[in-house]
Formats: C-alpha cells, sequence, structure tokens
C-alpha cells in the first residue's frame, strides 16, 4: 500500500484538509497545535489505494519539540511514496522554508496552498505555475474549507503516487544531511517572493483587526470570554430544556406500553434488572444528549472561529504567574470536553516540569461527563432562571481550584520554558465544520456511554439488589453497607450513603453516577428529578456538585496520566490531591452555610 504523509505548520488546515479529502474523523481545533498522535485513513487515488497520515504540525524539520520529533522519526523509519506539503497562503513567505527543507529529503513532493479564499480576500495572488518550475514539484492552490481546488489536489496526488512507482521503493536518507542552512532558504524564499508573489506593501486592515483590539482588550478582553460563556450556556438550557423533556416522555411511554408488558413473563429479579437497572440508567443519560449535543455544537463554533487561541493569549500573563502558560490554558480549554485528549495535548510542552503541572490542573476543569451530572441536578433543583447561573459558578469553581493548584505546586514543578502562541485570523466555521466537530465529541460521550455506563449500572444495581432478600436500596444491601462505612466521612459534607454510591462509581467513570442515581433510588426521568427535590436541598446539592466535580479524574484519565508521564507516583498525586482537595472545599462550603442560613 502506498503512503502519503501531510507536513505543514500548526494552522495551516492540515487536519480539516485530511478530513475532508478522508472523509476521517481526526479532530480539527483553531490553532496551533492540536494535531499530537498520527492520524491515518485509507483512500483511493487513480489506482493505488494509498495510506495518508496526518503528521503534526511543526516549524523545523530539525527541531526538537516532541513534535518536531515524531515527524522526523516517522519519516526517517517509514516509506513515504508523496510528502504533501500543506502551506497557508496567506503566510507563504514565512512558512516556504519549510518546504524547502522538504524538497531537500528528495522524496516526491507536492506544495499545496491552502486558504486560497483568505488570500484573495487580502489581495494577495500566486502564480502557481511559475513558483512550481521555481521549486521543480506541482503546486495547487486549495480551501480545505469549501472544498476548493480539492478535485486538482487528487489528481496531482494520484499522479505523483504514479510516478513514484517509477522512482522504486529506495529510500533516500537525507533527513540527516538536511543542515541549518538558513542564509541560504532566506535568499531562496526572496527570491521566490519577488518573483512569483504579487502582493500589497501594505495589506488593508481586516474586520479580524477590527474585532481584536475589542476582543484582545488587556481589561476588556477576558470579561467578554467569560460573558460569551455565559451566553452559550444560557443558549444551551433555553433551546435543550424542552427537547429533553419530550425525549423523557417518549421513553416513559416506552416503558409503560411496551416494555413492562413484555417484561411481566419474567422472574421479578431479572425483570428488575432489565426495566429498573439497564433501561432506567440508559434512559437517564439518553435524556440529556440533547443538552450535550448543543452543548459540544457551540463549543465548535466557539473554538473553531479563533476564539480559544485569543483566550490563550490573554491569559499567558496569568497563566505565567502560576508556573504555567497559555498553552496550558488552551488544554484546560480542551479539559472542559475530556480530559483525556487534554492531557495527551500536553506533549507539545518540552519542559518536563510544565506538562507535569498542567497535567495535574487539567482534572480539574469541568468535563462533559461532570457536567452531565451537574444538568441533571441543577434541572431538580433550581428554578430555570438559576440554573445557568449556578453551571457558570461551577465553572469559575473549577477555574479557582486549578489556580490554587498550581499555586501550591509551581515550586515542585518549575518551569522555564518561553511561550509563542499563533493567532489564527477570525473565521466563520461552515455548518460541516461545526456539525462534524460536535459530533464527533458527541459520538465520544455515547461510546464512552455504551462503554461504561451499561455495565456501571448494572454493577449498581446489584449492589443495591444484594444479597437476595433485601430490600432494594436498603442499609441491608451491598451498596447500604458501602455507605454506612463511609458515612462517617462524607456526612460532614452533607452526602448520604445513597449518594455515597454513586460517588464510588463515580470513580471508574462520572458518566455511571448519572445511571446510578436511577438504580439507586428506583425512579427515572421527572419522577426522579422530584426524589432528589425532595430529598436534597440546595446547600446539600452544591457541597455534592463541588465534591464531584474535583474529588477525582475517570478512570480513563488517570491511566492517560500515568503514561504521559511515566510516573506511578504521579499519577496517584493527581488522584490523592484532589480528593483531599474536595473533601475540605465541600466541608468549607456545607458547614459555613449551614452557620449562616442556620440550617
Amino acid at each position: 500500500m502506498k503512503r502519503i504523509a501531510l507536513l505543514g505548520m500548526p494552522n495551516t488546515g492540515k487536519s480539516t484538509l485530511f478530513n475532508r479529502l478522508t472523509g476521517s474523523s481526526a479532530r480539527v481545533a483553531n490553532w496551533a497545535g492540536v494535531t499530537v498522535d498520527l492520524a491515518s485513513a485509507k483512500i483511493l487515488l487513480g489506482g493505488h489505494m494509498a495510506e495518508m497520515v496526518d503528521l503534526p504540525g511543526i516549524y523545523d524539520l530539525h527541531g526538537f519539540s516532541d513534535d518536531e520529533k515524531v515527524v522526523r522519526h516517522f519519516l526517517e523509519a517509514h516509506a513515504i511514496d508523496v510528502l504533501a506539503v500543506v502551506v497557508n497562503a496567506t503566510q507563504i513567505e514565512r512558512q516556504l522554508p519549510l518546504v524547502l527543507q522538504a524538497r531537500s529529503l528528495g522524496l516526491p513532493l507536492v506544495l499545496l496552498l491552502n486558504m486560497a479564499d483568505a488570500a484573495k480576500r487580502h489581495g494577495m495572488q500566486v502564480d502557481t505555475a511559475r513558483l512550481a518550475a521555481r521549486l521543480g514539484l506541482p503546486v495547487v492552490m486549495i480551501s480545505a474549507k469549501y472544498g476548493t481546488g480539492q478535485a486538482e489536489a487528487l489528481r496531482v496526488l494520484a499522479h505523483s503516487l504514479d510516478a513514484a512507482l517509477e522512482i522504486g521503493p529506495a529510500r533516500h536518507a537525507a533527513l540527516k544531511s538536511v543542515l541549518s542552512d538558513d542564509v541560504r532558504i532566506e535568499r531562496e524564499t526572496a527570491e521566490m517572493m519577488a518573483e512569483a508573489v504579487t502582493q500589497p506593501l501594505l495589506l488593508p486592515e481586516q474586520v479580524s483587526d477590527r474585532i481584536d483590539r475589542l476582543a484582545l482588550h488587556p481589561w476588556l478582553g477576558l470579561p467578554l470570554f467569560f460573558v460569551a460563556m455565559l451566553v452559550m450556556f444560557q443558549a444551551v438550557f433555553w433551546l435543550g430544556a424542552p427537547l429533553q423533556q419530550g425525549l423523557t416522555g417518549l421513553f416513559d411511554q416506552l416503558r409503560q406500553s411496551a416494555l413492562e408488558p413484555l417484561a411481566a413473563v419474567l422472574p421479578d429479579f431479572v425483570r428488575g434488572l432489565l426495566l429498573d437497572g439497564v433501561y432506567a440508567g440508559f434512559v437517564t443519560v439518553a435524556a440529556f444528549v440533547p443538552l450535550i449535543v448543543l452543548f459540544f455544537l457551540f463549543m465548535a463554533l466557539v473554538e473553531d472561529s479563533g476564539y480559544l487561541a485569543r483566550a490563550a493569549f490573554l491569559t499567558d500573563a496569568l497563566m505565567g504567574k502560576l508556573g504555567l502558560d497559555g498553552r496550558s490554558f488552551v488544554m484546560v480549554l480542551m479539559g472542559f470536553g475530556c480530559n483525556v485528549p487534554a492531557v495527551m495535548g500536553t506533549r507539545m510542552m518540552r519542559e518536563r516540569p510544565l506538562r507535569l503541572l498542567s497535567m495535574l490542573v487539567i482534572p480539574l476543569s469541568l468535563c462533559s461527563a461532570r457536567l452531565q451530572v451537574f444538568l441533571f441536578i441543577v434541572s431538580a433543583i433550581f428554578r430555570p432562571a438559576q440554573a445557568p447561573w449556578v453551571i457558570f459558578g461551577f465553572y469559575v469553581a473549577s477555574f479557582a481550584t486549578m489556580i490554587l493548584t498550581a499555586l501550591l505546586f509551581r515550586g515542585r514543578f518549575r518551569n522555564t520554558e518561553p511561550f509563542v502562541v499563533e493567532l489564527p485570523p477570525w473565521r466563520v466555521p461552515t455548518l460541516r465544520q461545526v456539525w462534524m466537530r460536535g459530533w464527533l465529541e458527541v459520538r465520544h460521550f455515547l461510546s464512552r456511554a455504551t462503554r461504561f455506563i451499561v455495565l456501571g449500572v448494572i454493577a449498581i444495581w446489584l449492589l443495591t439488589n444484594l444479597p437476595a432478600g433485601a430490600t432494594p436500596g436498603s442499609v441491608a444491601t451491598l451498596a447500604g453497607q458501602l455507605g454506612t462505612l463511609f458515612a462517617p466521612i462524607l456526612a460532614p459534607i452533607g452526602i448520604d450513603e445513597k449518594l455515597t454510591v454513586a460517588l464510588l462509581f463515580g470513580f471508574v467513570a462520572k458518566e455511571v453516577m448519572i445511571g446510578a442515581f436511577a438504580v439507586i433510588y428506583g425512579l427515572s426521568g421527572d419522577a426522579l428529578a422530584h426524589e432528589f427535590a425532595r430529598n436534597m436541598n440546595w446547600v446539600q446539592a452544591v457541597s455534592f456538585m463541588l465534591f464531584t466535580l474535583i474529588y477525582t479524574p475517570c478512570m480513563s484519565t488517570i491511566a492517560t496520566i500515568k503514561i504521559e508521564s511515566r510516573s506511578a507516583a504521579f499519577a496517584a498525586l493527581s488522584v490523592l490531591w484532589p480528593l483531599a482537595l474536595a473533601w475540605f472545599t465541600s466541608f468549607v462550603f456545607y458547614q459555613g452555610m449551614r452557620l449562616f442560613i442556620g440550617g
């Protein structure tokens, strides 16, 4: 099988092009350095079945960051039939040196000038024929965002694969000979720019520049960002609540009209396991899918527009005081979707202390799994007008715990690496981009739900119904015994035996807690929400959610931290420290509010 490798600097649209050409599910994000692992997919080009590999974005073939090492080692160790270099056409002068470095490798090369639409808006013109003649390789103008030039790019790649057959399988081991010849590269770049590229002496001010004057304002920038996040949360609740209620009603009707009559012939234990265990947990989780879908669609819109990269820029000074930098903030924001890819994204950082400190604070972000739990409790305990503010408050609390953790541990994990960020232009994402980004996150959630929640719910149902003869959910069951065991520790923070069982399974995955509620209380849908409202006041609810927010990463995150840090001791610290911080935070809040309101 032939192999095509996509090479380019960060933020050139490589992953977007990869997705468009292959229909694959590589992550697309609008800031530098997001592609860390090597994504690959099969694609039919002409008469060849080829493997296309999306390499991490790099600035230099002989750099020493983790991403640059990955690219260099991949090129040295694997046979490459065609190397496709993706360049941002609006930054061609700065990115041509990487093309010249790649040309010196002796591999069949294709130059894809991406973002042709943006170059046209800037008044730039590229004579691709003259540039191709000077470089001695094919040059194609494309727009990965809109699909412009896609057919021509595929044709050129297919032709290059045909030419590669004539070259034969011999590798060109010239990477080691690519030395730091900066003077020659700079001269060749200047000559080619003068010969092939026409651009105005002074670029006109773009709408992006005018927006940045406000978005990057030293005083208004961050407040505006948090206001934008609050508006997004309001929109999620306003649009998602009716969908959630309608879906819950459909599932309740299905149970009453179809499932209960069908299960009537089964033994009580099996019927209870299927209806009150598996189905009740599934319904409780599925009812929140509309909210999760809307949340990720809005996040995709914010992310792909370029706003999150600016948030990283704005926060670099603050993060520097915490021993972190703007890249850490970007990974924290990614952690609000899922902690696992955020922890893996710390590979872009050269210094190990910075990576470790970032990995310690990332799991404190309010990930989508925790969000599911909070959406359920907040909608049950608080009025609709209060709910968005409560959720927003937990995001603020999440940042507070991360700041505290960074301040306490920055001396132990001292960072000396400078921070450099590349701000992409503001863009209006296409509906296809937003939908793909949102759908990938939702699909990831559904995959985890299938893998963890069903098994977790079954385990919880068994704990709440065994041994045989015990009243379900009573202190005589295995779950009740576990709750009683931990009651002296969790009672001072307002958490009873039933909620303790849910927390225990939260160690596996926070999504399991949703199904745990349904099984432990023997209810689902509106009935479960009413039971929560009847048995829990708002102080207890907030205390429980604070503990859930902080107390431990999920097992997937812990495993990722162990792999990335290569230290079992650090992985243990990432569990024990949040556990202690969670108990102390909930204790101060719960006991303090009881004294204040006289509860």
